[in-house]
């Protein structure tokens, strides 16, 4: 895969980037949906809700079976999501094909690596400690860890941060707007991968380059730093 110069640090978003967890997010949207006798949502549909974190999924899947939600409600909604998605967090999700492998390659080159996502961090945690991938990273920043979240470019630079890496060093790993907006913010290049869940197509998001595998991830940072 590669050699990258042992100053890089690698930051990614998490549902979408590393695991694909839109099956267990549409379950737990679900119950909440039909909670509220709604009708329940499409998997297709849930992948395109998921970048901004629960609350705003939940918006979302309302406006999308029926009359918008109150904030009031939506704070109550949470509350089911949440028990629900805990208990069933990594049922059904599993990292990308290769993940793994090229965390265990960055890992054995001392990468410094981290993830930035707009899920809450116990939650991010927990899920990363199901699928026994929290090892990887040196710190995992949530929704909830900061003052301000993605696309807020301070949420990825935090992160940068908390890893012991620079700014001009570093390179963000995405799928959504959010990301590409963050990155771009914090100046940070950042590779798309196109089998996430971009609220528009990959190849309009705007990101440095893309990767359709995390076969080419390597070689893309390489070319980016």
């Amino acid at each position: 895969m590669g050699q990258l110069p042992d100053d890089t640090t690698i930051i990614f978003d998490l549902d979408g980037t590393l695991v694909d967890t839109a099956p267990d997010l549409t379950e737990a949207l679900n119950h909440v949906l039909v909670a509220e006798g709604r009708q329940a949502v499409q998997g297709d549909q849930v992948r395109h809700m998921v970048g901004h974190g629960a609350r705003e999924m939940i918006r979302a899947g309302m406006a999308a079976t029926g009359p918008a939600a109150s904030e009031d409600d939506l704070d109550r909604m949470m509350d089911v999501f949440l028990v629900h998605y805990v208990a069933h967090i990594a049922d059904n999700s599993r990292p990308f094909d290769g993940v793994r492998d090229v965390l265990d390659t960055l890992l054995s080159q001392q990468i410094r690596l981290g993830v930035c996502t707009n899920k809450r961090e116990h939650l991010s945690v927990a899920l990363l400690k199901a699928l026994k991938m929290d090892h990887y990273f040196g710190a995992i920043v949530g929704a909830d860890t900061l003052p301000v979240r993605k696309p807020d470019p301070q949420h990825l630079l935090e992160t940068i941060n908390r890893v012991g890496g620079r700014p001009d060093r570093a390179v963000m790993v995405g799928d959504s707007t959010t990301d590409v907006k963050a990155a771009k913010g914090a100046h940070v290049p950042i590779v798309v991968v196109t089998f996430g869940y971009p609220d528009v197509p990959p190849q309009d998001l705007g990101g440095d380059v893309s990767i359709d595998h995390y076969g080419e991830l390597l070689g893309e940072i390489s070319r980016l730093l």
